[in-house]
Protein backbone atom coordinates (compact mmCIF):
# COMPACT_ATOMS: atom_id res chain seq x y z
CA UNK A 1 0.00 0.00 0.00
CA UNK A 2 1.22 3.45 -0.83
CA UNK A 3 1.73 6.12 1.87
CA UNK A 4 0.64 8.56 -0.93
CA UNK A 5 -0.67 8.82 -4.75
CA UNK A 6 1.82 11.53 -5.87
CA UNK A 7 5.27 12.86 -4.49
CA UNK A 8 6.24 15.82 -5.91
CA UNK A 9 9.77 17.88 -5.47
CA UNK A 10 9.73 21.33 -6.08
CA UNK A 11 7.51 23.83 -4.59
CA UNK A 12 7.83 26.77 -7.48
CA UNK A 13 4.55 27.67 -9.63
CA UNK A 14 4.84 23.94 -11.46
CA UNK A 15 4.45 22.24 -8.25
CA UNK A 16 2.29 24.18 -6.82
CA UNK A 17 0.17 24.25 -9.91
CA UNK A 18 -0.08 20.45 -9.80
CA UNK A 19 -0.25 20.12 -6.13
CA UNK A 20 -3.59 21.85 -6.39
CA UNK A 21 -5.25 20.17 -9.64
CA UNK A 22 -4.61 17.01 -7.29
CA UNK A 23 -6.15 18.31 -4.22
CA UNK A 24 -9.18 18.97 -6.18
CA UNK A 25 -9.47 15.82 -7.43
CA UNK A 26 -9.01 14.39 -3.85
CA UNK A 27 -5.94 12.65 -4.90
CA UNK A 28 -3.77 11.93 -1.77
CA UNK A 29 -0.32 13.56 -2.55
CA UNK A 30 3.07 14.90 -0.88
CA UNK A 31 5.12 18.25 -1.89
CA UNK A 32 8.10 18.66 -0.89
CA UNK A 33 11.13 21.08 -1.30
CA UNK A 34 14.49 20.94 0.08
CA UNK A 35 14.43 24.61 1.25
CA UNK A 36 13.99 26.13 4.50
CA UNK A 37 11.79 28.94 3.17
CA UNK A 38 9.76 30.14 0.20
CA UNK A 39 11.31 31.88 -2.59
CA UNK A 40 11.32 35.66 -2.05
CA UNK A 41 12.55 37.05 -5.14
CA UNK A 42 10.80 38.71 -8.25
CA UNK A 43 12.25 36.32 -11.34
CA UNK A 44 9.41 35.60 -13.66
CA UNK A 45 6.92 37.77 -13.14
CA UNK A 46 4.77 37.60 -16.21
CA UNK A 47 2.30 35.76 -16.35
CA UNK A 48 0.74 35.15 -19.95
CA UNK A 49 -2.83 35.31 -21.13
CA UNK A 50 -3.26 31.44 -21.13
CA UNK A 51 -1.84 30.83 -17.56
CA UNK A 52 -4.14 33.23 -16.56
CA UNK A 53 -7.28 31.28 -17.83
CA UNK A 54 -5.70 28.29 -15.56
CA UNK A 55 -4.98 30.50 -12.56
CA UNK A 56 -9.39 31.36 -13.29
CA UNK A 57 -9.90 27.42 -13.34
CA UNK A 58 -8.04 26.87 -10.26
CA UNK A 59 -9.79 29.80 -8.30
CA UNK A 60 -6.93 31.94 -8.15
CA UNK A 61 -7.71 34.87 -10.81
CA UNK A 62 -9.12 37.33 -8.08
CA UNK A 63 -5.55 37.75 -5.98
CA UNK A 64 -3.18 37.50 -9.44
CA UNK A 65 -5.35 40.35 -10.65
CA UNK A 66 -5.16 42.16 -7.26
CA UNK A 67 -1.42 41.53 -7.03
CA UNK A 68 -0.50 43.03 -10.42
CA UNK A 69 -0.30 45.19 -13.20
CA UNK A 70 -0.38 45.48 -16.94
CA UNK A 71 2.93 46.70 -17.07
CA UNK A 72 4.47 49.54 -16.93
CA UNK A 73 5.58 52.25 -19.81
CA UNK A 74 9.48 51.82 -20.70
CA UNK A 75 11.44 55.09 -21.62
CA UNK A 76 14.79 54.61 -22.54
CA UNK A 77 17.29 57.81 -22.25
CA UNK A 78 20.08 59.19 -22.93
CA UNK A 79 21.25 61.71 -19.96
CA UNK A 80 17.58 63.34 -18.87
CA UNK A 81 16.57 62.79 -22.33
CA UNK A 82 13.84 60.54 -23.53
CA UNK A 83 15.07 58.97 -26.89
CA UNK A 84 11.99 55.97 -26.86
CA UNK A 85 9.18 55.35 -24.95
CA UNK A 86 6.72 52.04 -25.17
CA UNK A 87 5.67 48.92 -24.10
CA UNK A 88 6.47 45.25 -24.45
CA UNK A 89 2.87 45.18 -25.63
CA UNK A 90 -0.18 47.26 -26.35
CA UNK A 91 -3.06 46.46 -23.98
CA UNK A 92 -5.81 44.89 -25.88
CA UNK A 93 -9.67 44.76 -25.17
CA UNK A 94 -11.33 41.62 -23.69
CA UNK A 95 -13.27 39.81 -26.70
CA UNK A 96 -16.19 36.86 -26.03
CA UNK A 97 -13.32 34.32 -26.73
CA UNK A 98 -10.56 35.94 -24.82
CA UNK A 99 -11.20 36.83 -21.30
CA UNK A 100 -7.77 37.66 -20.25
CA UNK A 101 -5.90 39.29 -23.86
CA UNK A 102 -2.70 41.11 -21.99
CA UNK A 103 -0.39 39.56 -19.95
CA UNK A 104 -0.57 40.14 -16.41
CA UNK A 105 2.75 41.23 -13.95
CA UNK A 106 2.96 39.87 -10.50
CA UNK A 107 6.05 39.30 -8.99
CA UNK A 108 6.73 35.45 -8.63
CA UNK A 109 6.99 35.22 -4.56
CA UNK A 110 3.59 36.72 -4.66
CA UNK A 111 2.19 33.78 -7.71
CA UNK A 112 3.86 31.59 -5.20
CA UNK A 113 2.16 32.74 -2.07
CA UNK A 114 -1.03 32.84 -3.93
CA UNK A 115 -0.87 29.08 -4.93
CA UNK A 116 0.21 28.50 -1.49
CA UNK A 117 -3.23 29.76 -0.10
CA UNK A 118 -5.49 27.92 -2.58
CA UNK A 119 -3.53 24.95 -1.38
CA UNK A 120 -4.59 25.59 1.73
CA UNK A 121 -8.01 26.16 1.31
CA UNK A 122 -7.57 22.56 -0.37
CA UNK A 123 -6.10 21.30 2.93
CA UNK A 124 -2.49 20.42 1.96
CA UNK A 125 0.51 22.27 2.14
CA UNK A 126 4.05 22.61 1.20
CA UNK A 127 6.56 20.72 3.52
CA UNK A 128 9.75 22.77 3.74
CA UNK A 129 13.30 21.58 4.69
CA UNK A 130 12.55 18.20 3.21
CA UNK A 131 15.10 17.07 0.81
CA UNK A 132 14.27 13.94 -1.81
CA UNK A 133 17.96 12.59 -1.67
CA UNK A 134 17.26 9.09 -4.00
CA UNK A 135 14.57 6.72 -5.20
CA UNK A 136 14.08 3.55 -7.02
CA UNK A 137 10.58 2.38 -9.05
CA UNK A 138 9.25 -0.82 -9.96
CA UNK A 139 5.96 -1.87 -11.95
CA UNK A 140 3.34 -0.52 -8.93
CA UNK A 141 4.98 2.43 -7.61
CA UNK A 142 8.22 4.55 -6.42
CA UNK A 143 10.43 4.49 -3.14
CA UNK A 144 11.59 7.53 -2.41
CA UNK A 145 13.96 8.54 0.66
CA UNK A 146 13.63 12.12 1.76
CA UNK A 147 15.61 13.96 4.57
CA UNK A 148 13.85 16.42 7.16
CA UNK A 149 14.83 17.45 10.37
CA UNK A 150 18.18 15.29 10.67
CA UNK A 151 16.36 12.53 10.09
CA UNK A 152 15.83 10.09 7.24
CA UNK A 153 12.54 8.70 6.46
CA UNK A 154 11.20 5.99 3.19
CA UNK A 155 7.83 6.97 1.55
CA UNK A 156 5.89 4.67 -1.08
CA UNK A 157 4.28 6.87 -3.96
CA UNK A 158 2.37 5.57 -6.57
CA UNK A 159 4.02 8.18 -8.85
CA UNK A 160 7.01 10.78 -8.09
CA UNK A 161 6.73 14.45 -9.94
CA UNK A 162 10.11 16.18 -10.08
CA UNK A 163 9.61 19.17 -10.70
CA UNK A 164 12.60 20.86 -8.72
CA UNK A 165 14.49 22.79 -11.64
CA UNK A 166 16.74 22.53 -14.05
CA UNK A 167 19.21 21.57 -11.61
CA UNK A 168 17.25 19.42 -9.42
CA UNK A 169 18.16 15.77 -8.77
CA UNK A 170 15.32 13.54 -10.45
CA UNK A 171 16.39 14.10 -14.03
CA UNK A 172 19.75 13.63 -13.04
CA UNK A 173 18.68 10.31 -11.06
CA UNK A 174 17.00 8.75 -13.50
CA UNK A 175 20.40 9.81 -15.96
CA UNK A 176 17.55 11.62 -18.74
CA UNK A 177 19.97 13.59 -21.03
CA UNK A 178 19.30 17.45 -20.76
CA UNK A 179 21.16 18.97 -24.23
CA UNK A 180 21.05 22.23 -25.03
CA UNK A 181 23.67 25.52 -24.81
CA UNK A 182 25.03 27.71 -21.96
CA UNK A 183 26.30 30.68 -23.66
CA UNK A 184 28.17 32.33 -20.89
CA UNK A 185 29.16 35.42 -22.87
CA UNK A 186 24.83 36.59 -22.46
CA UNK A 187 24.35 37.43 -18.88
CA UNK A 188 22.32 39.51 -16.66
CA UNK A 189 22.32 40.62 -13.22
CA UNK A 190 18.50 40.70 -12.09
CA UNK A 191 18.36 42.64 -8.61
CA UNK A 192 15.29 43.35 -6.37
CA UNK A 193 15.41 46.79 -4.80
CA UNK A 194 14.68 49.68 -2.85
CA UNK A 195 15.13 52.75 -4.15
CA UNK A 196 14.86 56.42 -3.75
CA UNK A 197 14.79 59.32 -6.38
CA UNK A 198 12.43 58.13 -9.02
CA UNK A 199 8.83 57.34 -9.59
CA UNK A 200 6.51 54.40 -9.84
CA UNK A 201 5.37 55.46 -12.88
CA UNK A 202 7.35 54.00 -15.68
CA UNK A 203 10.62 52.04 -16.33
CA UNK A 204 13.72 53.66 -17.06
CA UNK A 205 16.54 52.28 -19.23
CA UNK A 206 20.16 53.85 -20.01
CA UNK A 207 22.74 52.46 -22.39
CA UNK A 208 25.73 51.36 -20.84
CA UNK A 209 28.08 50.56 -23.42
CA UNK A 210 27.44 47.61 -24.72
CA UNK A 211 24.91 46.75 -22.46
CA UNK A 212 21.94 48.59 -20.81
CA UNK A 213 21.04 49.28 -17.14
CA UNK A 214 17.41 49.44 -16.23
CA UNK A 215 15.07 50.19 -13.35
CA UNK A 216 11.62 48.87 -13.48
CA UNK A 217 8.95 49.12 -11.11
CA UNK A 218 8.16 45.50 -9.59
CA UNK A 219 3.87 45.36 -9.82
CA UNK A 220 2.38 45.31 -6.40
CA UNK A 221 5.59 46.32 -4.17
CA UNK A 222 7.38 49.18 -3.39
CA UNK A 223 10.67 47.78 -4.97
CA UNK A 224 12.15 48.14 -8.23
CA UNK A 225 13.66 45.19 -10.80
CA UNK A 226 17.27 46.67 -11.41
CA UNK A 227 18.82 45.27 -14.25
CA UNK A 228 22.97 45.74 -14.98
CA UNK A 229 25.67 43.97 -16.64
CA UNK A 230 27.00 40.99 -14.26
CA UNK A 231 29.20 42.09 -11.69
CA UNK A 232 32.80 41.38 -11.99
CA UNK A 233 34.74 42.73 -8.84
CA UNK A 234 33.68 40.16 -5.45
CA UNK A 235 34.85 42.88 -3.06
CA UNK A 236 32.15 45.08 -4.02
CA UNK A 237 28.82 44.49 -1.90
CA UNK A 238 25.92 44.07 -4.43
CA UNK A 239 24.16 46.92 -3.51
CA UNK A 240 27.27 49.39 -3.77
CA UNK A 241 27.98 47.37 -7.21
CA UNK A 242 24.08 48.54 -8.36
CA UNK A 243 24.38 52.01 -7.59
CA UNK A 244 27.68 52.32 -9.10
CA UNK A 245 26.08 51.41 -12.15
CA UNK A 246 22.99 53.13 -12.04
CA UNK A 247 24.62 56.38 -11.43
CA UNK A 248 26.95 56.11 -14.20
CA UNK A 249 24.80 54.93 -16.82
CA UNK A 250 21.84 57.59 -15.71
CA UNK A 251 24.55 60.80 -14.82
CA UNK A 252 22.31 61.40 -12.18
CA UNK A 253 23.90 61.33 -8.59
CA UNK A 254 19.99 61.46 -6.73
CA UNK A 255 18.91 58.15 -7.39
CA UNK A 256 19.69 55.70 -4.57
CA UNK A 257 19.70 51.89 -4.36
CA UNK A 258 18.89 51.96 -0.64
CA UNK A 259 18.89 48.38 -0.35
CA UNK A 260 18.83 44.42 -2.04
CA UNK A 261 16.38 42.09 -0.91
CA UNK A 262 16.95 39.83 -3.95
CA UNK A 263 19.43 39.20 -6.72
CA UNK A 264 20.65 36.72 -9.32
CA UNK A 265 23.06 36.34 -12.25
CA UNK A 266 21.42 34.78 -15.12
CA UNK A 267 22.97 33.19 -17.75
CA UNK A 268 21.52 32.37 -21.57
CA UNK A 269 21.18 28.69 -20.66
CA UNK A 270 18.96 27.09 -23.42
CA UNK A 271 17.61 23.23 -22.79
CA UNK A 272 15.39 20.30 -23.09
CA UNK A 273 15.19 17.19 -21.63
CA UNK A 274 15.51 14.10 -23.82
CA UNK A 275 12.23 12.71 -22.49
CA UNK A 276 9.84 14.35 -19.63
CA UNK A 277 8.71 10.35 -18.13
CA UNK A 278 10.81 7.26 -17.23
CA UNK A 279 8.14 4.79 -15.97
CA UNK A 280 6.28 6.29 -13.39
CA UNK A 281 8.29 9.30 -12.59
CA UNK A 282 7.47 12.19 -14.67
CA UNK A 283 9.19 15.58 -14.86
CA UNK A 284 7.66 19.04 -15.56
CA UNK A 285 8.69 22.61 -15.16
CA UNK A 286 12.03 23.57 -15.19
CA UNK A 287 13.32 20.01 -14.48
CA UNK A 288 12.27 18.98 -17.92
CA UNK A 289 13.19 22.34 -19.60
CA UNK A 290 15.26 26.15 -19.43
CA UNK A 291 14.43 28.86 -21.25
CA UNK A 292 16.20 32.56 -21.49
CA UNK A 293 14.12 35.38 -19.62
CA UNK A 294 12.82 37.02 -22.82
CA UNK A 295 9.43 36.62 -24.13
CA UNK A 296 8.38 35.30 -20.08
CA UNK A 297 7.95 31.51 -21.82
CA UNK A 298 9.48 29.11 -18.84
CA UNK A 299 7.32 29.71 -15.69
CA UNK A 300 4.23 29.78 -17.98
CA UNK A 301 5.09 26.67 -19.76
CA UNK A 302 5.98 24.64 -16.29
CA UNK A 303 2.07 25.84 -15.16
CA UNK A 304 0.76 24.36 -18.03
CA UNK A 305 3.07 21.69 -17.70
CA UNK A 306 1.44 20.74 -13.91
CA UNK A 307 -2.00 21.63 -15.26
CA UNK A 308 -1.74 19.03 -18.17
CA UNK A 309 -0.28 16.42 -15.53
CA UNK A 310 -2.83 16.64 -12.90
CA UNK A 311 -6.22 15.33 -14.24
CA UNK A 312 -4.13 12.90 -15.99
CA UNK A 313 -2.52 11.83 -13.20
CA UNK A 314 -5.82 11.81 -10.92
CA UNK A 315 -7.26 9.67 -14.04
CA UNK A 316 -5.05 7.05 -13.97
CA UNK A 317 -4.85 6.72 -10.58
CA UNK A 318 -8.88 6.13 -11.08
CA UNK A 319 -8.04 3.35 -13.25
CA UNK A 320 -8.13 4.68 -17.04
CA UNK A 321 -6.28 2.94 -19.19
CA UNK A 322 -2.56 3.71 -19.80
CA UNK A 323 -2.77 5.85 -22.80
CA UNK A 324 -4.22 9.06 -21.21
CA UNK A 325 -0.96 9.45 -19.05
CA UNK A 326 1.31 8.81 -21.80
CA UNK A 327 0.30 11.35 -23.49
CA UNK A 328 1.91 13.93 -21.21
CA UNK A 329 5.37 13.75 -22.81
CA UNK A 330 4.13 14.17 -26.45
CA UNK A 331 1.95 17.05 -25.46
CA UNK A 332 4.34 18.80 -23.16
CA UNK A 333 7.51 18.53 -25.03
CA UNK A 334 6.17 19.91 -28.23
CA UNK A 335 4.80 22.67 -26.32
CA UNK A 336 7.93 23.09 -24.41
CA UNK A 337 9.87 23.44 -28.01
CA UNK A 338 7.55 25.98 -29.21
CA UNK A 339 8.37 27.87 -26.30
CA UNK A 340 12.36 27.46 -26.29
CA UNK A 341 12.30 28.74 -29.71
CA UNK A 342 10.17 31.56 -28.70
CA UNK A 343 12.50 32.94 -26.70
CA UNK A 344 15.89 32.12 -27.89
CA UNK A 345 14.19 34.26 -31.17
CA UNK A 346 13.15 37.41 -28.58
CA UNK A 347 17.10 36.61 -27.29
CA UNK A 348 18.75 36.94 -30.26
CA UNK A 349 16.66 40.20 -31.10
CA UNK A 350 18.52 41.48 -27.94
CA UNK A 351 21.46 40.65 -28.85
CA UNK A 352 21.41 41.73 -32.38
CA UNK A 353 20.10 45.37 -30.94
CA UNK A 354 17.47 44.89 -33.25
CA UNK A 355 14.63 47.94 -32.61
CA UNK A 356 11.72 45.89 -31.45
CA UNK A 357 13.59 43.71 -29.32
CA UNK A 358 11.45 44.30 -26.62
CA UNK A 359 8.45 44.24 -28.30
CA UNK A 360 6.62 41.25 -27.89
CA UNK A 361 3.54 40.02 -29.92
CA UNK A 362 0.36 37.78 -29.86
CA UNK A 363 2.72 34.52 -30.26
CA UNK A 364 4.13 34.70 -26.56
CA UNK A 365 0.37 34.32 -25.13
CA UNK A 366 -0.40 30.52 -24.91
CA UNK A 367 -3.47 30.96 -26.30
CA UNK A 368 -2.30 29.45 -30.17
CA UNK A 369 -0.92 26.50 -28.30
CA UNK A 370 -2.76 23.22 -29.16
CA UNK A 371 -2.05 19.45 -29.17
CA UNK A 372 -3.39 19.10 -32.51
CA UNK A 373 -2.06 15.70 -34.08
CA UNK A 374 -1.33 14.75 -30.39
CA UNK A 375 -2.45 11.26 -29.30
CA UNK A 376 -5.66 12.70 -27.43
CA UNK A 377 -6.80 14.94 -30.40
CA UNK A 378 -9.61 13.08 -32.86
CA UNK A 379 -11.06 15.34 -35.46
CA UNK A 380 -13.59 13.40 -36.83
CA UNK A 381 -15.15 15.63 -39.91
CA UNK A 382 -14.40 15.76 -43.38
CA UNK A 383 -14.08 19.39 -43.41
CA UNK A 384 -12.97 20.48 -40.31
CA UNK A 385 -13.09 24.02 -39.30
CA UNK A 386 -11.30 26.60 -37.97
CA UNK A 387 -11.20 25.46 -34.28
CA UNK A 388 -9.93 21.61 -34.52
CA UNK A 389 -9.34 18.82 -32.42
CA UNK A 390 -6.57 19.89 -30.01
CA UNK A 391 -7.32 23.49 -29.74
CA UNK A 392 -7.45 25.42 -26.92
CA UNK A 393 -11.68 25.73 -26.21
CA UNK A 394 -12.56 29.37 -26.96
CA UNK A 395 -14.62 31.11 -23.83
CA UNK A 396 -17.93 33.19 -24.72
CA UNK A 397 -20.83 34.33 -23.46
CA UNK A 398 -24.34 32.90 -23.49
CA UNK A 399 -27.40 32.65 -21.08
CA UNK A 400 -29.16 29.60 -19.58
CA UNK A 401 -32.79 28.38 -20.57
CA UNK A 402 -34.19 30.84 -17.59
CA UNK A 403 -32.36 33.51 -18.98
CA UNK A 404 -29.40 34.17 -16.77
CA UNK A 405 -25.87 35.07 -18.52
CA UNK A 406 -23.92 32.49 -18.20
CA UNK A 407 -19.80 32.12 -19.98
CA UNK A 408 -18.58 28.47 -21.35
CA UNK A 409 -15.24 28.64 -19.11
CA UNK A 410 -17.88 28.84 -16.46
CA UNK A 411 -19.30 25.63 -17.50
CA UNK A 412 -16.29 24.16 -17.58
CA UNK A 413 -14.77 24.82 -14.72
CA UNK A 414 -14.04 21.83 -12.30
CA UNK A 415 -11.95 18.60 -12.64
CA UNK A 416 -15.11 17.29 -15.44
CA UNK A 417 -14.85 16.48 -19.20
CA UNK A 418 -17.76 18.91 -20.94
CA UNK A 419 -19.29 18.01 -23.99
CA UNK A 420 -21.19 20.70 -26.41
CA UNK A 421 -23.60 19.59 -28.96
CA UNK A 422 -24.72 22.29 -31.07
CA UNK A 423 -28.62 21.98 -32.20
CA UNK A 424 -32.17 21.77 -30.04
CA UNK A 425 -32.99 18.58 -32.15
CA UNK A 426 -29.94 16.91 -30.23
CA UNK A 427 -30.83 17.00 -26.45
CA UNK A 428 -31.73 12.96 -26.89
CA UNK A 429 -28.55 12.37 -27.39
CA UNK A 430 -27.17 14.46 -24.60
CA UNK A 431 -29.73 13.04 -22.35
CA UNK A 432 -28.16 9.45 -23.66
CA UNK A 433 -24.92 10.48 -23.00
CA UNK A 434 -24.83 11.66 -19.70
CA UNK A 435 -26.92 8.84 -18.47
CA UNK A 436 -24.24 6.58 -19.61
CA UNK A 437 -21.69 8.40 -18.40
CA UNK A 438 -22.54 10.14 -15.01
CA UNK A 439 -21.39 13.31 -13.38
CA UNK A 440 -17.49 12.94 -15.06
CA UNK A 441 -19.08 14.09 -18.20
CA UNK A 442 -21.40 17.87 -18.21
CA UNK A 443 -23.04 17.71 -21.67
CA UNK A 444 -25.18 21.10 -22.90
CA UNK A 445 -26.96 21.36 -25.97
CA UNK A 446 -25.94 25.00 -27.56
CA UNK A 447 -29.42 26.21 -29.16
CA UNK A 448 -30.77 29.61 -30.60
CA UNK A 449 -32.90 32.22 -29.01
CA UNK A 450 -35.97 30.66 -29.33
CA UNK A 451 -35.20 26.81 -29.99
CA UNK A 452 -36.63 24.30 -27.30
CA UNK A 453 -34.11 24.50 -24.04
CA UNK A 454 -34.16 22.12 -20.83
CA UNK A 455 -31.61 23.12 -17.68
CA UNK A 456 -28.92 22.28 -19.37
CA UNK A 457 -29.10 24.12 -22.41
CA UNK A 458 -26.50 26.17 -23.31
CA UNK A 459 -28.36 29.90 -25.21
CA UNK A 460 -26.08 31.14 -27.74
CA UNK A 461 -27.92 34.88 -27.62
CA UNK A 462 -25.40 36.86 -29.59
CA UNK A 463 -24.10 34.31 -31.93
CA UNK A 464 -20.76 34.12 -29.81
CA UNK A 465 -20.41 30.31 -29.47
CA UNK A 466 -21.14 29.27 -32.85
CA UNK A 467 -18.81 31.60 -34.19
CA UNK A 468 -16.26 30.99 -31.90
CA UNK A 469 -16.70 26.97 -32.24
CA UNK A 470 -17.14 27.52 -35.99
CA UNK A 471 -19.42 25.10 -35.45
CA UNK A 472 -22.42 23.76 -37.24
CA UNK A 473 -25.77 22.27 -36.22
CA UNK A 474 -25.04 18.77 -35.12
CA UNK A 475 -21.47 19.20 -34.31
CA UNK A 476 -20.13 17.76 -30.93
CA UNK A 477 -17.28 18.85 -29.27
CA UNK A 478 -15.73 17.06 -25.92
CA UNK A 479 -13.52 20.01 -24.30
CA UNK A 480 -10.96 18.29 -21.77
CA UNK A 481 -10.77 19.04 -18.35
CA UNK A 482 -7.77 21.62 -18.95
CA UNK A 483 -9.95 23.26 -21.73
CA UNK A 484 -8.79 21.91 -25.06
CA UNK A 485 -10.53 20.04 -27.55
CA UNK A 486 -10.42 16.06 -27.37
CA UNK A 487 -12.78 15.22 -29.96
CA UNK A 488 -14.87 16.69 -32.70
CA UNK A 489 -17.43 14.73 -34.70
CA UNK A 490 -19.95 15.24 -36.96
CA UNK A 491 -23.68 14.41 -36.60
CA UNK A 492 -24.82 11.41 -35.40
CA UNK A 493 -21.88 10.76 -33.37
CA UNK A 494 -22.83 9.61 -30.22
CA UNK A 495 -20.99 6.29 -30.50
CA UNK A 496 -18.02 8.19 -31.39
CA UNK A 497 -18.22 9.46 -28.02
CA UNK A 498 -18.34 6.70 -26.04
CA UNK A 499 -15.91 4.95 -28.25
CA UNK A 500 -13.41 7.96 -27.69
CA UNK A 501 -14.09 7.95 -24.03
CA UNK A 502 -14.00 4.59 -23.53
CA UNK A 503 -10.32 4.70 -24.92
CA UNK A 504 -9.14 7.31 -22.28
CA UNK A 505 -11.54 6.11 -19.09
CA UNK A 506 -11.71 1.86 -19.94
CA UNK A 507 -15.56 1.72 -19.44
CA UNK A 508 -18.66 3.96 -20.07
CA UNK A 509 -19.24 4.49 -16.11
CA UNK A 510 -18.28 7.52 -14.02
CA UNK A 511 -14.82 8.53 -13.95
CA UNK A 512 -14.04 8.45 -9.96
CA UNK A 513 -11.06 11.36 -10.33
CA UNK A 514 -14.24 13.80 -11.33
CA UNK A 515 -16.96 12.12 -8.68
CA UNK A 516 -15.01 12.44 -5.07
CA UNK A 517 -12.61 15.53 -6.01
CA UNK A 518 -13.27 18.64 -3.99
CA UNK A 519 -15.59 21.20 -6.19
CA UNK A 520 -13.66 24.21 -7.56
Amino acid sequence: MADVDVLIAGAGPTGLTLACELAVRGVRFRIVDRTDRFFGGSRADGIQPRTMEVFADLGLIDPILASGDLGMLMRAYQGDRVVWEGRMSEPTDATPSVPYPNPWFVPQFRTEEILRERLAELGAQVELSTELTGFTQDTNGVTATLFAGGTTQTVRARYLVGADGGRGMVRKRLGIAFPGQTDETTTMLFADARVDGISHDHGRIWQAGDGAVSVMPLAGTDLFVVVAPPQDQADESIRDYLQRQVTEASDQDDILVREVTWHTTWRANTRLAERFREGRVFLAGDAGHVHPPTGGQGMNTGIQDGYNLGWKLAAALAGAPAGLLDSYEPERMAAARTALDISTALLDKHKRGDDDAHVRGPEVHGLTLNYRGGPLSRDERTDPGTIRAGDRAPDAPATTADGRPVRLFDLFHGPHWTLLVFGAAHASTIAALRDRFGPGLHAHAVVRPGEPADQHAVVDSDGHVRAGYDATDGTLMLVRPDGYLGLVAGPGSAEQVAEYWTTLHGVPTPTPATTTGTAR
